[in-house]
Order: C-alpha cells, then structure tokens, then sequence
C-alpha cells in the first residue's frame, strides 16, 4: 500500500504519520509539504518525517502529478489552518484548501488511487441556533477558511465513483500535544496560558460553543476513512468527526484548565464583540458509520498531556501569542525576513515556481 500526505509536516501529520506508520509497518508512506512550519518541534525525540518512506518539498499549488504513481490512498491535510491566516492570506487560503484540493483528487482519480480522505470542517457550520448540528444542517460559514471547506466538499462530491471513494471528515476543533504543536487553538491556549503566566484570558465573553477532538482521534478517523467502503455510507461522505461529549462552551473549557492547573486565575472579556462562531455539533453519523474509530480521548488527559507537555519543554513565554508555535506569527515572520513571498512562495528558491520540489528519500 501507497499513501500520499499533503501536509504533513503541520500540527496533525506528524500524529497521523505516526498512526499510519504503526498500523501499516510495510506500507509506503510519502510526505508532501512546503515545511512553512516545520521548525516548530516540540523537542520530540526523532525527526517526525523519519517514519516516511519519502519526504516531498514541494507546493500543492503546482503539485507534479508523477508524485502520485502508484499511490492507492491520498490524505489531504494540506491547508492556511485556522481563520486569522485565512483573513490575512485570503486567496492563498482558496488556492491552497480548495482549488488545490480539487486538482489532486483529479489527478490522484486519474492515476487509479482508490479513495481521498479530506480534513474538512465544523467551522462550516459557523453561527449556529441550540441545536446541535448534523450534515444536513444549513451551512453558515463565516470566514475564508470556512468558505475554502465549503466550496471543497462541494466540487469534490462529483469526483467520487465506484472506484474513487471520497471522505470529507468535518473535523471539530483540534487540541492536544503534537511534535508540531500549535498555540493558536482554544484548549492549547488556554494552557499555555495557564503554564506561562497562570492566568486565561478569553478573547470573548465565554459564551460560545466549540466541539473538541484530540489529534490521536483524528488520526484514527482518518484511518478508518481511507479504508472506508462505498457500501459503508456511499461513494462520497461528509461526515461530522468527533463525539457529542465533545461539546463545550469556552468558559468551561478555561474552567477546566483552571481545575486542573492549581493557582490560575480566568480573564473573560466582558466587553468583548460577541462571537459569532458558535456550534454545537452532532456526531452521531459518525458514531454509526465507525463504531471501531470513536474519540477514545477525554478532555481531564488532554490538559494533563498539554500541561505536561510544555513544562518538559520548559515552556515560560508569558508573550506565546508571538511565539514559534502560532502559524500567523510563523507566516508573518518568514515574510518580513523576505523568505516568503505574499503568495507564500519560497524567495530563494526561484525554481520552485516551475517544479515547486525537492524531494528527501528516508
């Protein structure tokens, strides 16, 4: 078996590497990313990029269709991550998770792979009512990161056949320790927080809603999904990932840092614009379609693991907001020593706009 990974050198690929590399010791792995981030380890013990077979540099943009000889499976977690890069680099942010997304599976259908696993969103769902949110649910997405899912799952539909299977795992909010990690989500915030300064600071007034999922859990569900039959919810699915459990209001989540980390004080902006983004999602679909593939993660493990995480790390930046481990400061900082051009091009690499690759061979 041959799996392709676009980006895989972010926040979930290292944990989905790993996964991949421990289910299927004899399959041959391939790494595929333009390594924005690939400086921000958490000290792990190897190289993440060691458990490949082959390690690709290379831009999903003018991705070279001869990478996918051979391939059988392709996981496209490639994307601008998260909606304040996507508000910054708003048409990076469509080339990269939408038009790009949709070239690849093309080319991944033309070259005889048999399925394509997507890393959608729950964001899609944007402002929500009470009601917790199924995939008929109408979609409200509010930002260009949101959009970029939308308009992916959209014309990837009409690409799935008896032979091409599709999954669009409309992820919940990601959290937990990665070799990669990021700072920039909720939970990882809110203990970094805790660790650098002892204090949480909520952006808003506390109220809105957020589904969580550990990495590991996403990494299982992408498991399953590139194994996935047709019989087994049809030849294209779009499906909620994560568990009902999952549900929490952002002032719960601070709470239950602040249980867990003794001494820490919560800040909640009282005076802050109200949130918009804002859901509760239902995952039942998904508890039916892969009952071997639930959430196996509980929030109490997921603080513990961060927590101890970064202490290993010696972790003191009470300013981690402009530290290494969050994307837009990573992306802006690479431009402003003109490493990055403002299409997130590599500068000194002149070539890379007419192969965009150079490839490690593990």
């Amino acid at each position: 078996m041959k799996i392709l990974i676009t980006g895989n050198m972010g926040y979930i690929g290292p944990v989905v590497t790993a996964n991949l590399r421990q289910a299927y010791p004899n399959a041959y792995l391939i790494g595929y990313d333009m390594g924005y981030f690939a400086a921000s380890l958490t000290h792990p013990s190897f190289l993440p990029e060691n458990q490949l077979d082959q390690q690709i540099f290379g831009d999903v943009r003018t991705f070279d269709p001869t990478v996918l000889a051979g391939v059988d499976k392709v996981i496209y977690l490639a994307a601008i991550s998260n909606d304040a890069m996507g508000n910054r680099y708003e048409s990076v942010t469509y080339d990269i998770n939408y038009k790009a997304a949709i070239q690849i599976a093309k080319q991944a259908k033309m070259a005889g792979a048999s399925s394509f696993v997507f890393a959608s969103s729950c964001s899609m769902y944007g402002k929500a009512d009470d009601a917790a949110k199924t995939e008929q649910s109408q979609l409200n997405p509010l930002t260009a990161y949101a959009k970029s899912k939308v308009n992916a799952e959209r014309d990837l539909e009409p690409l799935a056949s008896e032979n091409f299977n599709i999954t669009c795992l409309r992820f919940a909010t990601a959290c937990g320790m990665s070799p990669r990690l990021r700072l920039d989500l909720v939970l990882n915030d809110f203990v970094a927080g805790a660790v650098s300064s002892g204090k949480i600071k909520i952006l808003s007034d506390g109220s809105p809603w957020r589904p969580l999922i550990h990495i590991k859990d996403m990494a299982r569900a992408i498991n399953w999904a590139i194994n996935r039959p047709s019989s087994n919810g049809g030849e294209f699915l779009a499906v909620n990932a994560g568990s009902s459990k999952w549900n929490y209001q952002v002032i719960d989540l601070a709470k239950a840092v602040s249980l867990a980390i003794q001494g820490v004080q919560v800040e909640i902006n009282k005076n802050a614009a109200p949130d918009e983004r804002s859901y509760k999602v239902n995952f039942e679909l998904f508890e039916k379609l892969a009952p071997d593939a639930q959430p196996i993660c509980n929030l109490a493990e997921t603080i513990q693991e961060l927590y101890d995480g970064l202490i290993a790390m010696e972790f003191d930046n009470i300013n981690f907001h402009n530290s290494p481990f969050m994307r837009l400061r990573i992306l802006n900082s690479l431009q402003e020593k003109s490493h990055l051009d403002e299409t997130l091009n590599w500068t000194f690499r002149p070539s890379v706009k007419k192969t965009n690759e150079s490839i490690l061979v593990f």
